[in-house]
């Protein structure tokens, strides 16, 4: 397998290992083994009934946070083999990618991350490195996963650097600082958050982005939320419906959607490997370390497809995540969570057992965090159950 990949690719043999030895496996290398770990962590079987952007009574058909997880993976792996990379570590990046979100989608996060910020906040990269290195409480000989020193880099870093040369806090935390969680394990556990991470963290990052895109378009126009015709003049899905409509005239509906959706992913998908191997060309790394050192990512989409993407997801927003049915669907959902998080708050006896013995109530931030665990690793219809039991009244479906 190492003779076949690219040499700034992520080579097994050469893994900076686990924060607790293990020994190797002939017949799995250490990243296949992080792959299956996650498969069968409780917090991926959770992905099931975790929303994106849809509850649960929407319908069988639309994805759910586990669908999207295994569509990301079909697409990262599709792209890794391509640019010669690991595969096992790539398809565990992109199957662990949304462990840490919440149910009921960005909402039930907003709320969350509303409710906790006297606490610290609430972040899903975050979370997720708190599900893969604590909460995960299975195996004998530690907490969570043990999962290799690249693995855990490509899940906090797989969107870029999350400090400057100096430490300071860039990108989407230049804002509001590093969660709380990531500065206590890199303290530990240097992920070094200054450079980039592997290209097969960057190759899960943007198969998110394609995935994402793809299959909104597919749920928005099957819930009818905007309409085929509505994607005419959006660059990048216009283009695809037009070829279909010219190819199949007649064609049925869904099978509109579908031809339109696979061309969409496929667009993406050769644009990023044309333009990820110019990078290679003038970039010219060597190695993997050479990938983190660039200042820029290396697996990339062209800058026309980038400025598609944008104009692609800002369509979307419009007409798909603020469309007065997903808002108001939204707005009970939030309060699920607020009024969940304000009942375990005022009685511990709420949370099971196993949820409170951690730390006593009267320390209130640790406190808050355990609650926050709770509250982040439901699904949506455990969620509801709760509220049911608790308040004897379902604000979703009245």
């Amino acid at each position: 397998m190492a003779e076949r990949l690219a040499s700034f690719a992520c080579h097994a043999a050469q893994s900076l290992g686990r924060v607790i030895p293990e020994p190797n496996e002939a017949h799995r290398s250490c990243f296949a083994r992080d792959r299956d770990r996650i498969i069968h962590a409780s917090a991926f079987r959770r992905l099931k009934q975790k929303t994106q952007v849809f509850v649960a009574h929407e319908g069988d058909h639309f994805r759910t946070r586990l669908t999207h997880s295994l569509e990301v993976a079909q697409v990262a792996r599709a792209i890794a083999r391509s640019l010669k990379l690991d595969e096992d570590l790539t398809e565990a990046l992109a199957l662990a990618h949304d462990l840490g979100h919440t149910p009921f989608g960005h909402a039930g996060e907003r709320e969350l991350d509303k409710l906790m910020k006297p606490y610290g906040g609430f972040d899903h990269n975050a979370q997720t490195l708190r599900i893969v290195t604590k909460l995960e409480r299975k195996y004998a000989a530690y907490d969570g996963l043990n999962l290799t020193w690249e693995t855990l880099e490509g899940l906090v870093k797989h969107n870029g650097p999350l400090i400057d040369a100096e430490g300071h806090a860039i990108g989407h935390y230049r804002k509001t600082g590093l969660p709380a969680a990531i500065i206590e394990y890199t303290e530990a556990h240097d992920l070094r958050l200054a450079t980039f991470a592997s290209a097969e963290a960057q190759v899960a990052a943007l198969s998110d982005d394609i995935a994402y895109n793809a299959h909104d378009i597919d749920d928005g126009l099957r819930a009818k939320l905007f309409d085929v015709i509505d994607l005419g003049d959006v660059p990048l899905a216009g283009q695809a419906l037009g070829q279909v409509l010219k190819a199949y005239p007649k064609l049925e509906t869904p099978r509109v959607i579908h031809e339109t959706v696979r061309r969409v992913i496929s667009a993406m998908v050769m644009d990023v490997l044309e333009q990820t191997a110019r990078n290679i060309k003038s970039m010219k790394p060597h190695g993997p370390e050479d990938v983190r050192l660039l200042g820029r990512p290396l697996v990339s989409f062209s800058a026309q497809m980038a400025e598609n993407n944008r104009v692609l997801q800002g369509f979307l927003s419009s007409h798909m995540y603020r469309h007065p049915r997903v808002l108001e669907i939204m707005a009970r959902a939030q309060r699920v969570i607020g009024n969940l998080f304000e009942a375990y708050m005022n009685d511990e006896k709420l949370l099971p057992a196993e949820w409170r013995e951690d730390h006593p109530r009267t320390d209130t931030p640790h406190y808050a965090r355990q609650v926050c665990d709770f509250l982040a690793g439901m699904t949506d219809s455990f969620a509801l159950e709760q509220h049911r039991r608790l308040f004897d009244l379902d604000p979703l479906f009245r």
